[in-house]
């Protein structure tokens, strides 16, 4: 075996065992604190509730180490398995041309994997999600989405793969330049036509109703110093019964967008402070924060990429007997989150003072303690827990725990 080899092995073991203790963690905090709600939650979450949730966490954690282990089995079959490289033979022996080689190489590598992993799909959407009353999806919805998506892929994916192909095979040294350019470029468009053009092909969106809501909704709006290209409801609740609301798009495609659920949660004082809450995010930049952090980072591993895609041993550590610029590119698509994992505090840390900051926005501009009720009322609803273990939240949970997160609000109130 290769250095790298032993690295890559090496380095798939400690994302696998730090991401099982964490696991083991989680599981045990949330049951040790099961029998008991936290004191700042006492008179806003029933005993019942608060057990519901744990279950619900513990379910859904204890279920996620299949999957772990899993797709690391799969990883290995793939590469040091000799997966990749009979397929990768499989396709040069019909003698096509290197790009169209390469793109039936990736297409077929995710097809396979996409049906490989369908299983804990179903598994998560009609046994657990089912079991605690969220699951809205039938198996028809379930199969068009699934069919909608792959469509809506292979139309907009099958483009940019040509294309980043292309620049990586005539380009030069400096193509990773250029694939940054069109890549950034992509993301942008996607933000800007998503809201009208492919969020409408999986739910229906409906403005919403006038009335005294959208009345509070337009002061807060025109308060605050923002427009929008409207206020939309979406039907959520065709598939889960869990509630939320966001925004999308940006410049002037900015949409804001509440699931029918959460409407039904919360009342006008409450919506009104959720709402100043995502405002908070675009009038701290951190939604530009986030796209700058991104298009850094995509900067970063393209340039890793184009150094590793020039030394052989990267791909024949990996069990790939062929270099290729595709072959480069899926391998370390595919490789990457063994060894970027360990960073995941970092961003969760990053997105977490952004909530913060959301919050206190929120709580200059309406009443602080509307927004703790609609949290709690959030919180209820969708079976959060109280209680995650602090190490398991600062690597996966990209929003504070709900009783720092709460504690802080109430500081502003």
């Amino acid at each position: 075996m290769s250095t790298f080899t032993l690295l890559f092995l090496f380095m798939l073991m400690v994302s696998i065992g730090l991401r099982l203790w964490l696991s083991f963690r989680q599981i045990e905090h949330v049951r040790r604190h099961r029998n008991k709600v936290p004191g700042s939650f006492t008179d806003k979450i029933s005993l019942d509730e608060h057990q519901k949730a744990a279950d619900y966490t513990v379910t859904k954690t204890r279920f996620g180490r299949w999957p772990l282990i899993y797709d690391a089995a799969l990883l290995l079959a793939w590469t040091l398995g000799g997966g990749l490289q009979w397929l990768d033979q499989s396709v040069i022996s019909m003698q096509f041309g290197p790009i169209v080689t390469g793109i039936i190489v990736i297409l077929t590598f995710m097809l396979i994997s996409s049906i490989l992993e369908l299983p804990f799909s179903i598994y998560s959407t009609f046994v657990i999600e089912e079991k605690f009353g969220f699951n809205r999806t039938t198996a028809i919805t379930f199969i068009i989405d699934m069919f909608k998506g792959a469509a809506l892929g292979l139309l907009l994916g099958l483009p940019l793969l040509f294309a980043i192909l292309w620049l990586m095979g005539q380009m030069g040294d400096m193509w990773w330049i250029y694939t940054w350019i069109l890549l950034s470029g992509f993301s942008l468009l996607m933000m800007w036509i998503y809201p009208i053009w492919i969020a409408p092909l999986f739910n229906k969106f409906e403005p919403l109703e006038d009335g005294e809501t959208l009345n509070r909704i337009k002061a807060l709006l025109e308060r605050c110093g923002f427009s929008s290209k409207g206020v939309f409801v979406i039907d959520g609740s065709k598939r889960s019964s869990h509630g939320n609301a966001y925004f999308s798009g940006f410049g002037r495609n900015k949409r804001i967008v509440f699931y029918d659920t959460l409407l039904k949660m919360l009342n006008d004082d409450e919506l009104e402070a959720v709402l100043a809450h995502e405002l908070g995010h675009f009038k701290k930049k951190h939604i530009f924060k986030t796209i700058l952090i991104s298009f850094s980072t995509t900067f970063v591993g393209l340039a890793v990429l184009a150094w590793l895609m020039k030394n052989e041993w990267f791909y024949h550590s990996l069990g790939i007997s062929t270099p290729s610029t595709y072959m480069a590119l899926l391998l370390f698509a595919m490789i990457s989150p063994v060894f970027t994992f360990v960073l995941s505090p970092i961003m969760s840390l990053f997105s977490r003072k952004n909530e913060f900051e959301a919050d206190a926005f929120a709580a200059e501009q309406t009443d602080a303690q509307h927004l703790v009720k609609a949290l709690v009322d959030l919180y209820r609803e969708n079976a959060s827990t109280l209680t995650p273990d602090p190490v398991y939240s600062a690597f996966y949970d990209s929003h504070p725990p709900a009783p720092v997160r709460i504690a802080h609000l109430n500081s502003h109130a």
